[in-house]
């Protein structure tokens, strides 16, 4: 019997080399019209079936008119049932699509307030700014009096 031993795991990395998972997330929103087309394309088979049997004059026997009429209808009510079904599926799919969008707005916000946070800690934690307090020069004592004339003083 072998005993499983995950030191000697090949896929395993060796001791000492960093491990990176990288994960990424894509989010494809693809709005298609392809249920409103099947929805067409059924309401007119069905509208073309109505008017063949409407129109092709079989006028001998009533049972059968009727039958037909009332399959037509059950083809018109269940492509009408299918159309509010592909409405629901759709309104479905936006309701997700803007769930996601605020959840990645949320995200973003969230974001944006760490990065604020983590800034005004980083102020708080930062050394004190240092003031250097220097006196004010002293004017030069005067040796004698004042002289004061019009003109400037020649060299």
């Amino acid at each position: 019997m072998t005993h499983y031993d995950p030191n000697t795991d090949p896929t395993r990395p060796a001791t000492g080399e960093p491990v990176f998972v990288e994960t990424v997330e894509t989010v494809v929103v693809r709005e298609s019209n392809t249920g409103w087309w099947i929805a067409g394309l059924l309401g007119g088979a069905v509208l073309i079936a109505v008017m063949w049997i409407l129109f092709s004059g079989q006028g001998g026997n009533d049972a059968d008119a009727r039958v037909l009429e009332a399959e037509a209808e059950a083809a018109a009510a269940q492509a009408q049932a299918d159309r509010a079904l592909m409405q629901g599926q759709m309104t479905g799919a936006q309701a997700s699509i803007d769930i996601a969008r605020a959840d990645a707005a949320r995200a973003q916000a969230d974001a944006v307030r760490a990065e604020s946070e983590a800034r005004a800690a980083e102020a708080r934690t930062a050394a004190p700014p240092t003031v250097i307090v220097t006196p004010a020069p002293q004017p030069a004592p005067s040796t004698g009096p004042a002289v004061i004339t019009s003109t400037t003083p020649q060299p």
